[in-house]
């Protein structure tokens, strides 16, 4: 991984007796597009509240770029940017002065201001409303409008919270593309959201919360191995052949199961349908069909969090 831009060491936080967050360890590299998964009441918000500075931990410790977000609260502003659900801006003022004044705020100057003005509503697709007032812009166009602040900002460090509620699937999709820019910018994104086909298609890396600790953390490909014993599933229809048998000792194969229509679901580590083929074909069976596809983050998140519970319950 490279260089750490956000380390949490044992960080907890308490509300009276609720424990929020639970001693989270946590690090996440430069570069990073990271995902954070979880139910309601988990502690993914507190913990971006934390790593903003807007709530003091309970307990351990949180660095930022190197800084204590409590404590120096202004180096971390400067170089972190924040996208939540709702953005808010001035409804009477344009887009452009929306930007002009987050500008003021950071100290640039007119002119370098403009020129960072000019591209961002450029790249977020803006700029032909870019004079427009801000009180006439859908959901989708504020959000746009808040990624243009990030690039204005030129942050080193993205926090996406929940970016996506409301948006429509084109909505969603620009913000998608929108967010790999960030990427490509050289930012660190950290990402919150419910939806998992998102998270699973930019994130580099996801940490799945529960009870305010963090279960699993890593790529998505890992976490299927973890939980589900593989990161690809082949589904099979095959005929005078028993390919639970056939498939014994195989490497590769975390287990196979029938359903009631016949067919077979393998789950495996990789791409074994070559392999899986030669198998059947040398036992004297036939292969009417076979079709690959990636564990998907929504199979993991469910698995998980129902072993967990099973686990809680015995």
């Amino acid at each position: 991984m490279s260089a750490p831009v956000i380390e949490a060491s044992g960080l907890t936080k308490r509300y009276g007796r609720a424990l929020a967050v639970d001693g989270l360890d946590l690090t996440i590299g430069a570069g990073e597009v990271f995902g954070l998964l979880g139910p309601n009441g988990s502690g993914k918000t507190t913990t971006i509240l934390m790593l903003l500075g807007l709530t003091e931990p309970t307990g351990g410790s949180v660095r930022v770029l190197g800084f204590d977000p409590l404590r120096q609260p202004l180096e971390v502003k400067r170089r972190v940017g924040y996208l939540p659900d709702q953005v808010g801006f001035y409804d009477t003022l344009s887009a452009r002065e929306n930007l002009v004044y987050s500008a003021r705020l950071l100290g640039l100057a007119s002119g370098d201001a403009a020129q960072r003005i000019d591209r961002a509503l450029s790249v977020v697709g803006l700029a032909e409303v870019a004079d427009r007032r801000v009180s006439t812009f859908s959901h989708g166009m504020r959000q746009r409008l808040g990624v243009a602040e990030l690039l204005v900002k030129e942050a080193r460090v993205a926090i996406l919270d929940e970016p996506t509620n409301g948006l429509d699937p084109q909505g969603t999709s620009e913000l998608l593309a929108l967010i790999l820019n960030l990427k490509a910018e050289g930012m660190t994104v950290l990402l919150s959201s419910h939806l998992l086909g998102l998270v699973q298609s930019i994130c580099d890396r996801v940490a799945l919360f529960r009870k305010g600790r963090v279960g699993l953390v890593g790529p998505v490909d890992e976490l299927a191995r973890d939980v589900l014993g593989g990161a690809y599933v082949v589904e099979i229809e095959t005929e005078g052949v028993d390919l639970a048998g056939v498939l014994e000792g195989m490497d590769g194969i975390a287990g196979v199961a029938r359903s009631e229509d016949g067919r077979s679901r393998v789950d495996a580590d990789r791409d074994l349908r070559k392999e899986i083929a030669r198998r059947v074909v040398e036992a004297g069976g036939g292969l009417r069909n076979m079709t690959l596809t990636r564990t998907s983050l929504d199979e993991i998140y469910s698995r998980y969090f129902e072993q967990e519970e099973m686990s809680d319950a015995a």
